[in-house]
């Protein structure tokens, strides 16, 4: 009976037995099973002595008794999740962008105090420089804060503060409106207008009720050259500001080193109705603004530049036809 069943399903298989009918050496039904189906046979697995099957794939391709990985847990994966973004806050802090919070009103009102400003710091990393016009982020010079209190932030303000999450609680910072670059002479007589290597300029930003140049003998009266490699600052609260003009007997005579400038405010973050832009002035885009010098150096980075812009498509070309 045995012999016939297999047989029948070898016959139904499709399968041509030849070499004499079923006897003692003709192949037993497992084996006739797998036989006339090779496909089925490897997706269903193999076959046990007592004729059950093991292993196989499933559906989706998988081994049907490999045991499955189980996923880790949400729990186990937060503090992984947690440190990433730690690190990746402190490196935008220390290479791309800072906030920090306006503590006083020599801004006004282009910076209301308690403003939370984000502050560019990339684009110091590849040698750009403050420009006029610009709301620069610089560290204390030479003891300017002097008699200013001094925070007492708590032990998670400093760690928050340290990875950039929060504003800068404890760095002296300061943070002004650029009026001159080296190179440039800065002259006020008399409430203004305040002038640039003899341009005077319209300063819309100016407090209201505020004016350009301050009549007072304590430095509202100046008339300077900023040498190079520095800068000129003044609030926009001119008479509510302790800039370079009430500096001018410290040790850089008022100007602020560019290499202790932090980077450019771009933007007011916080309070969201307060969220703009900070761009700079058109009054520091008007023509003949800059020096003799500062024209030359113009133009001696220019050819090059110039030179290394038309060289790129020829070098391309080349390599395509090589």
């Amino acid at each position: 009976m045995g012999d016939v069943a297999v047989g029948a399903r070898s016959g139904q298989g499709g399968e041509e037995h030849r070499g004499g009918s079923a006897g003692p050496g003709a192949p037993d039904a497992g084996h006739a099973a797998f036989s006339g189906s090779d496909e089925r046979a490897v997706e269903d697995g193999g076959v046990n002595e007592d004729g059950t099957r093991t292993g196989g794939q499933a559906p989706d391709g998988t081994d049907k008794d490999r045991p499955k990985k189980q996923q880790r847990s949400f729990w186990k994966e937060l503090p992984i999740l947690i440190g990433i973004a730690l690190v990746l806050a402190l490196l935008i802090k220390t290479f791309l962008v800072q906030a920090f919070s306006i503590p006083s009103d020599s801004m006004q009102n282009t910076l209301q105090q308690g403003d939370r400003v984000l502050v560019d710091k990339l684009t110091p990393w590849f040698g750009s420089e403050p420009e006029r016009g610009e709301v620069v982020v610089f560290h204390d010079p030479d003891n300017w804060l002097a008699g200013e209190p001094t925070p007492d932030p708590n032990a998670l303000q400093k760690v928050l503060s340290w990875i950039g999450l929060m504003p800068s609680a404890e760095e002296k910072d300061l943070i002004k409106r650029v009026i001159g670059v080296g190179g440039d002479t800065i002259e006020c007589k008399g409430t203004g207008p305040l002038k640039v290597n003899g341009k005077a300029l319209n300063e819309p930003y100016v407090y209201p009720g505020n004016t350009p140049c301050s009549q007072d003998d304590q430095g509202g009266q100046f008339k300077v050259k900023v040498p190079e490699g520095h800068i000129w600052v003044m609030g926009d609260h001119r008479q509510n500001s302790r800039d370079s003009r009430y500096n001018t007997a410290d040790k850089n005579q008022g100007f602020v080193p560019v290499d202790k400038v932090v980077g450019r405010a771009v933007v007011i973050a916080w309070p969201i109705n307060r969220w703009t832009n900070l761009p700079v002035p058109d009054t520091f885009d008007q023509p003949g603004l800059n020096t003799q010098a500062q024209n030359a150096a113009v133009l001696t980075v220019a050819p090059p530049a110039v030179a290394l812009a038309g060289a790129v498509p020829f070098v391309l070309w080349r390599r395509r036809r090589s």
